[in-house]
């Protein structure tokens, strides 16, 4: 289990002006952000956007060109050895030969450890026991995974760091996944995800860092990040008679209207408000609601706003 630094005051990593570049590539322009103990945080952006450096940095594997960076209280440039003993990793792409059994592998991470998880213990927890005599390349994908994050928390770690853990896998086997890493949020074991899914940002995630181009350009929880964001709930509305955009778009609570292929495209501040208001002009003038669909924002409409574009672009 984490250990006492999964108190809610601690800050696991600490991320100030961290800045990377490859070449002519810029990778990192100086983002910064906290996770604190026992929270999930995720890094949402496309590909590019700079997800993997940042945790190639926070894991030692890469050294930051400026900026600091402490993890569970160490500098990971400097105390790596140290600071493999407190982390668990789970890279995008997990190499073993193909020659190792599920059970041999877990055997072998477990010796780099001083107080490695039984291995018993990460078989049934992961699924695996059935396959510990199996080789590693007979193992489906999502075998595969399972045993990359059983390996990552062969020593029990305080913070799990999860690259695009998803990626590649279909429905079900992303329920699974989704189902471990609920599971270290209630033992408050800290967890930093990358994903350039939104549905997986909005649905696990305490907090969220959306990056993009190398920059961290919003922070906050999902739901914060919506209501900052000031596009509101988008009504869809199919009206008996047209109606001019400008005359919706001056109703209660309705931030702006368009007219797209003989529908009105609103978005309010307050639902409820907005839709009452329509109603009453409709009544007013001898109009009728002959449809209404209400979806509310998501990180995706945040994402467009600050960019212009769609995060899978």
């Amino acid at each position: 289990m984490a250990s006492d630094l999964n108190s809610a005051a601690v800050c696991v990593v600490c991320v100030e002006g961290l800045r990377k570049r490859y070449g002519e590539l810029e990778a990192l322009r100086g983002i910064t952000f906290e996770i604190k103990a026992g929270e999930v945080f995720g890094l949402l952006g496309p590909n590019g956007a700079g997800k993997t450096t940042t945790i190639e940095i926070l894991e030692g594997l890469r050294r930051a060109d400026s900026g600091t960076v402490r993890v569970c209280g160490m500098d990971p440039g400097r105390e790596q050895t140290a600071l493999k003993q407190r982390i668990g990793a789970q890279l995008q792409t997990t190499v073993l030969p193909d020659k190792i059994r599920v059970e041999e592998a877990l055997t072998l991470f477990a010796g780099f450890y001083q107080e490695p998880v039984s291995v018993g213990l990460l078989l049934e927890r992961f699924g695996l026991t059935e396959k510990r005599r199996t080789f590693f390349e007979k193992l489906s994908g999502g075998q595969k995974q399972r045993l990359a994050l059983a390996l990552a928390m062969v020593n029990n770690p305080e913070l799990v760091l999860l690259d695009e853990p998803t990626v590649g896998l279909d429905a079900q086997l992303r329920r699974d996944i989704y189902a471990l890493i609920e599971c270290f949020r209630e033992e408050r074991r800290t967890t930093l995800l990358t994903t350039h899914y939104i549905e997986e940002a909005e649905r696990l995630c305490d907090r969220v860092a959306i990056i993009d181009r190398g920059q961290l350009i919003a922070l906050g929880t999902p739901r914060e990040l919506v209501q900052d964001s000031g596009k509101g709930a988008r009504l869809e509305v199919c009206l008996g008679k047209p109606v001019p955009p400008e005359r919706l778009k001056q109703l209660d609570a309705v931030i702006d209207c368009r007219e797209a292929s003989g529908r009105y495209i609103l978005h309010a501040q307050s639902t409820a408000i907005a839709v009452a208001a329509l109603v009453r002009s409709l009544e007013s003038e001898g109009n009728s609601l002959l449809d209404l669909h209400i979806t509310q924002p998501t990180l995706e409409d945040v994402f467009v706003e600050m960019t212009g574009r769609k995060i899978e672009e």
